[in-house]
C-alpha cells in the first residue's frame, strides 16, 4: 500500500554531473564519489518528506530501498553502475538501507534491468487474464503478466530519452518536449524511422536491456548524417514514432 509519495528535483549542477559521467572521461572515480555523496543528501531529503507526509517516524521504518542513479549500464560486459552513497543515506535518515539491486540481478544471470516486473506482478497480476505493462521513462520497458507462464520483462528501446536529447540539442535550455507539442507539429520521416528501427537491439530476443550507452545523441546524429535535409521538428516527430513502433513491436 502506498502511504505517501515525495520527490526532490535534481539541482542543475547535479543533473550536469550525472550526464557528464555517462561517457568515459577524466577523473571519473573522484567525480563519481563526490556525486554519490551529494545524491545521498538528496535521497535523504526525499525520504524525510515522505515520512512527514505519511506521519511515520524513522524508528517505524524497517528499511530504505535505494536504487541509485544509473550512470553506466553494460550488461554485455557484466557490469552496471548506480551511484548513491548508501552508508551516508543510512546515517542521514537513521534507517537501514538496502540497494545495489541491478548488480545483484546481474550476478544472478539477469540483465540488471528492468527492475519493475516484480512490482508490476504484485500490483497488476491476475489469475485469469494476460496483461502487459508498458513503462515509458527515458527507456521503455515491457512486462508480460501471463498466469500460465513466468513473469518476464525487458527494455523495448528508447522511451523519452532520444526526444529529450534532441530538443535539448536544438533548443537551448529545453529539457523535454512539453505535452509533445513540438513533435505534434512535425511529420514522420519514413526513411529515417526505418534506419532507426534497423538497430539490431530491436530484433534481439529478450531478456535484454539498454540505455543511454546505446541510444544517445551521438547515435541519433550518426543516423541523421545519412538523411540530410530533415527539419528538426520532423526529427522529433520521427523519434516519437520510433518509441511507439518499438514498443508495439515488443508487445507483438
Amino acid at each position: 500500500r502506498v502511504l505517501a509519495a515525495a520527490s526532490v528535483s535534481y539541482p542543475d549542477d547535479v543533473r550536469a554531473a550525472v550526464l557528464a559521467l555517462q561517457p568515459s572521461g577524466d577523473n571519473e572515480l573522484d567525480r563519481a564519489a563526490a556525486l554519490a555523496w551529494r545524491l545521498a543528501e538528496l535521497y535523504a531529503q526525499a525520504c524525510q518528506l515522505a515520512l512527514a507526509q505519511a506521519g511515520v517516524s524513522a524508528s517505524q521504518v524497517a528499511a530504505v530501498g535505494c536504487h541509485g542513479q544509473t550512470v553506466r549500464h553494460a550488461p554485455h560486459a557484466h557490469y552496471t553502475i548506480q551511484l548513491g552513497d548508501l552508508a551516508r543515506l543510512a546515517e542521514l535518515t537513521g534507517i537501514d538501507v538496502v540497494g545495489d539491486f541491478r548488480r545483484r540481478d546481474l550476478a544472478a544471470g539477469g540483465q540488471g534491468a528492468p527492475l519493475a516486473p516484480a512490482a508490476h506482478q504484485a500490483w497488476f497480476g491476475d489469475a485469469q487474464e494476460v496483461r502487459g505493462v508498458l513503462n515509458l521513462g527515458g527507456i521503455g520497458n515491457l512486462t508480460r503478466l501471463d498466469p500460465r507462464q513466468p513473469v518476464i520483462g525487458f527494455d523495448t528501446g528508447p522511451g523519452n530519452m532520444l526526444m529529450d536529447a534532441w530538443i535539448g540539442h536544438c533548443q537551448a535550455g529545453a529539457r523535454y518536449d512539453a505535452n509533445g507539442a513540438w513533435a505534434a507539429g512535425g511529420r514522420c520521416a519514413p526513411a529515417l524511422l526505418a534506419d532507426c528501427l534497423a538497430e539490431p537491439y530491436f530484433a534481439a530476443p529478450p531478456p535484454k536491456s539498454t540505455g543511454r550507452d546505446l541510444f544517445s545523441l551521438d547515435w541519433l546524429l550518426a543516423k541523421l548524417a545519412a538523411h540530410p535535409g530533415i527539419c528538426a521538428q520532423d526529427v522529433q516527430r520521427t523519434l516519437l514514432q520510433l518509441t511507439v513502433d518499438s514498443a508495439a513491436q515488443a508487445v507483438r
